[in-house]
């Protein structure tokens, strides 16, 4: 299938997302298309346009995070965060990879006395700290029309208006379209084509959440959403009153580092509870903030708790009252 050709006005839209995560969110930002040069030592370290997975940075993340584990065991991470099976669905292999992401990816692997030990290896700093040199843990980078091909029809390629990488994954994948288009149209007439089984659906095999705009209006959904339950992020705060459904309100609110990787970590559940498919679900961003802040609240008392140990609380007050008797000029007074 050839490409179809990207207007400006879209271009454009692109550009400032891009803009917005790079210099106010603090993202690194790369332009692919035409621009990629494949290769180890190339732009983002692709092999060529099948890859979806920016392994270079994966390697390097596996290694900084988990310092204890020999090369094989890197080797097998890897690995594991790559796998493509083709008798499994991409439902099957998100929730898989979600796990991993989460939880750490399983290896094995043989200790000094010849032991095959089991551990998990982490791929994200869900904390995002830095290292003992001083650099971070995490890298967020935002690729701008990056060229995907097909697995099953390498004839199918696709141009991702902009997908969000943390440490080489692709968590965050955006569909734009001009001011002036109903943002519906970049669901019903991209989102949905890209993760049809001939097209390019490994490319959501990571996937946390997907965005839709128009550079005005935005919102988010996970890859089984149906349109009706994409969501606004309205809110940066539980006590914001104003309000707003703008695009730049959800860039703020959904990808900053530190509100990104709580969403990723906290806030994705696969439910399974109901008749049918299994369902991805992603909190709406009321739940998101109601739950920050009855745990911040938890923390605080847990904090006042160790701070007064029992044996230090205050039980009673006990307030001296005067005994004498009192002048008649003093008779209601206090």
């Amino acid at each position: 299938m050839a490409f179809t050709d990207i207007n400006s006005e879209d271009r454009l839209i692109q550009k400032t997302f891009a803009e917005h995560l790079q210099t106010v969110l603090g993202w690194e930002s790369v332009y692919a298309w035409n621009d990629e040069t494949f290769g180890p030592d190339g732009t983002l370290g692709r092999a060529d346009t099948r890859e979806v997975v920016l392994t270079r940075d994966l390697r390097a993340a596996l290694a900084r995070l988990n310092p204890q584990l020999p090369p094989a065991a890197l080797a097998e991470a890897v690995q594991n965060m790559t796998r493509h099976d083709f008798s499994r669905t991409l439902l099957q292999h998100n929730q898989e990879f979600y796990q991993f992401i989460r939880d750490g990816v399983p290896v094995s692997y043989k200790d000094a006395q010849g032991q095959i030990r089991d551990t998990r290896a982490r791929v994200i700093d869900f904390k995002n700290g830095r290292g003992a040199d001083g650099k971070p843990n995490n890298r967020f980078l935002a690729v701008r029309e990056l060229k995907m091909t097909g697995l099953r029809a390498p004839g199918y390629n696709r141009r991702a208006d902009l997908v969000c990488f943390i440490n080489g994954l692709p968590l965050v994948f955006i569909e734009l379209k001009a001011v002036y288009k109903n943002i519906r149209a970049g669901f019903d007439g991209n989102l949905r084509d890209y993760m049809e089984e001939h097209t390019i659906p490994h490319a959501f095999h990571h996937n946390a959440f997907l965005i839709v705009s128009n550079g005005h209006r935005a919102r988010y959904g996970s890859i089984t959403s149906g349109w009706e339950h994409f969501a606004e992020w309205k809110r940066l705060e539980e006590d914001d009153r104003k309000g707003s459904v703008d695009a730049e309100r959800l860039l703020n609110g959904m990808l900053a580092h530190e509100p990104l990787l709580d969403l990723v970590e906290n806030f994705i559940l696969f439910d399974a509870s109901k008749p049918g498919a299994t369902r991805k679900v992603i909190a709406k961003n009321h739940q998101v903030l109601g739950v920050n802040k009855a745990v911040a609240s938890v923390r605080r008392q847990e904090a006042l708790k160790r701070q007064f140990p029992p044996e230090q609380r205050l039980k009673h007050r006990v307030i001296a009252l005067p005994t004498a008797e009192l002048l008649p000029d003093q008779i209601g007074v206090f």
